[in-house]
């Protein structure tokens, strides 16, 4: 198997909730979207978000862990500078974020902060200066 991910695909409870924050809130633009079902991003080369409404996923993949916890994922945006990580993390505030964590300078040597999506899922904005943080900045 090729070490690739070419979708990454959350599970939402709230679709239309979902689509405000991503759309309206954050100015992403869906390269797919059915109402009420799934939102498809281009994120990345060849890098697809895929957000499904809960009862599409569970249909297909099989029932979600419930509870009170995280879920044990989290996404990253990577930018160039820590700047940006606060202008990014300022943007989902602005967007509705109901949590926002500011960044700090992190012992091996990135700045991050994390925000979460209507449904929980964590997002991190990384300024990372070394190898692998500069390999998934754009172009």
């Amino acid at each position: 198997m090729e070490q690739r991910v070419s979708f990454i695909t959350l599970a939402v409870a709230d679709h239309a909730a979902t689509r405000r924050f991503y759309v309206d809130g954050l100015g992403w633009t869906p390269a797919l979207e059915e109402e009420g079902e799934v939102l498809m991003f281009e994120v990345a080369d060849k890098v697809v978000l895929s957000l499904w409404a809960e009862s599409g996923f569970e249909d297909e993949v099989g029932p979600l862990r419930r509870g009170s916890g995280l879920a044990p994922i989290t996404l990253a945006h990577n930018v160039g500078t820590p700047e940006q990580v606060d202008a990014v993390l300022a943007e989902a505030r602005r967007a509705g974020s109901p949590e926002v964590a500011p960044a700090v300078a992190r012992e091996w040597g990135g700045y991050t902060g994390y925000f979460a999506d209507p449904d929980g899922f964590r997002w991190e904005v990384a300024h990372n200066p070394g190898p692998i943080g500069r390999s998934v900045l754009p172009g």
